[in-house]
C-alpha cells in the first residue's frame, strides 16, 4: 500500500513538470506518450489534480494546462521565503540587543504559524517552535495582526476561532478582544501577558508590506518578571524598531502607527 501511494506521487509530480519543459497545454494523449503511462492512469492522475485546482482544462479543445492553485503556492512560498529572508537578521539583531526571544509569524488558515525564531541567550522552554500554530485571539503575535485587518474579516476570524482560555488571563470575550485591537492600533504593539501560558510575556508589532496590508507580526517573548518596568520599555522600542525595518525592506511606504 505505502509503495503504491509514493508511486501516486511520483506520478502526479512528472504529469506537473512535464508542462515545464513541454507545452503550456497538454492532451490526455500526448501526457500518456511522453510519460509512457496508459490513458486511464493519466486520466485519474489529471482529474484528481483538476479537482483540487492543480490543472484546469481548456473547454475549447479539452487540453490540460497548470492550475492557479500552483500560483498561489508559488506565490505564498515566495512571499514567506523572502519575508524570512529579510527579517532574520533584523529578527536575531534584536534578540541580540534585549536578550531575550524573537519570533516571527504569518497568518494562515485562520491561526498564526511561526516561521522564524531566534532564542535569546537565556533559551525559552515554551511552546512555539517553527512550524507551529497558535491561536490568534491570546496570542501578541496574532493580535498585532488581527488589529489591522478589516472589521469584517476580524469577525470572521474571531467567529472561527474556539476563544479557548488557555490560562485564566485569557481573554474569550469578542468585545474585550476588539476594544483591546484598538489599543494595539494606537500603540503600534500588542501585549500578551501570561494569556497562552503562565509566566509568559510577549510584545509584539505588525509587519506590512508594499501595499499596506497586514502580512506578518514579531514578537519578543520571555518569563514575565524579566519584563519589568526598566526593561519593558526598551524591548517595546526595539520590536516597534525592527517591525518598521523589515515593512519598510518589503516596500511598505506608510505610517507603521
Amino acid at each position: 500500500m505505502s509503495e503504491r501511494l509514493i508511486q501516486s506521487i511520483e506520478r502526479a509530480a512528472d504529469v506537473l513538470e512535464l508542462f515545464l519543459t513541454s507545452s503550456p497545454e497538454l492532451s490526455v494523449k500526448e501526457i500518456s506518450d511522453k510519460l509512457q503511462l496508459s490513458k486511464s492512469t493519466v486520466h485519474g492522475i489529471i482529474k484528481t489534480l483538476e479537482h483540487r485546482g492543480y490543472l484546469q482544462q481548456n473547454p475549447e479543445d479539452l487540453k490540460y494546462k497548470l492550475g492557479i492553485k500552483l500560483f498561489t503556492l508559488g506565490n505564498f512560498v515566495g512571499k514567506h521565503l523572502d519575508i524570512g529572508n529579510i527579517a532574520r537578521p533584523i529578527i536575531r539583531e534584536l534578540a541580540d540587543e534585549v536578550n531575550e526571544t524573537v519570533h516571527l509569524v504569518t497568518l494562515q488558515r485562520d491561526e498564526v504559524i511561526y516561521i522564524e525564531k531566534v532564542e535569546g541567550p537565556r533559551a525559552l522552554t515554551i511552546y512555539s517552535h517553527i512550524g507551529k500554530r497558535a491561536p490568534v485571539h491570546c496570542t501578541g503575535v496574532g493580535k498585532a495582526i488581527l488589529a489591522h485587518l478589516s472589521e469584517k474579516e476580524v469577525d470572521r476570524l474571531l467567529s472561527a476561532a474556539s476563544l479557548e482560555a488557555f490560562t485564566e488571563y485569557t481573554m474569550t470575550d469578542v468585545n474585550q478582544i476588539k476594544k483591546q485591537l484598538v489599543s494595539v492600533r494606537e500603540t503600534g504593539y500588542a501585549v500578551d501577558d501570561e494569556e497562552i501560558e503562565l509566566g509568559l510575556k510577549c510584545i509584539a508589532a505588525p509587519i506590512f508590506n508594499h501595499k499596506g496590508n497586514v502580512i506578518a507580526s514579531i514578537s519578543c517573548a520571555a518569563p514575565k518578571m524579566r519584563l519589568d518596568e526598566e526593561k519593558l520599555p526598551k524591548v517595546i522600542a526595539g520590536i516597534k524598531k525592527a517591525a518598521t525595518e523589515i515593512s519598510r525592506s518589503l516596500g511598505f511606504k506608510g505610517n507603521v502607527l
